[in-house]
């Protein structure tokens, strides 16, 4: 199994790193890494991420990373991160069709 990432969801970690790098760009850049890091945990064990609950799909699924949501389609072959958000937003499903 392969790990890829939509535009969305690169775009996103883009805008996490500046938002968090307003006040601490060393913090910005860990904490990224921190939300790689936990997006390459679902090739070990791509069922263990919870089914989003506002889609309740079975091949859309998320970790959660304190206070982010990583959103991910499990595929045959590749595990493909569709976004990462706060915790407190509903996922935006207007995204899962990019």
């Amino acid at each position: 199994m392969k790990l890829f990432w939509t535009q969305t969801a690169k775009q996103d970690l883009i805008d996490i790193r500046r938002y968090i790098a307003t006040n601490n760009p060393t913090a910005a850049k860990r904490w990224v890494e921190r939300l790689r890091n936990r997006a390459r945990n679902a090739l070990h064990f791509p069922l263990a991420g919870r089914t989003v609950p506002e889609i309740s799909r079975d091949d859309i699924r998320e970790l959660i990373e304190e206070n982010y949501r990583i959103v991910y389609q499990v595929l045959p072959d590749r595990i493909v991160i569709l976004t990462v958000f706060e915790g407190h937003a509903l996922f935006p499903i207007k995204k899962l069709n990019k």
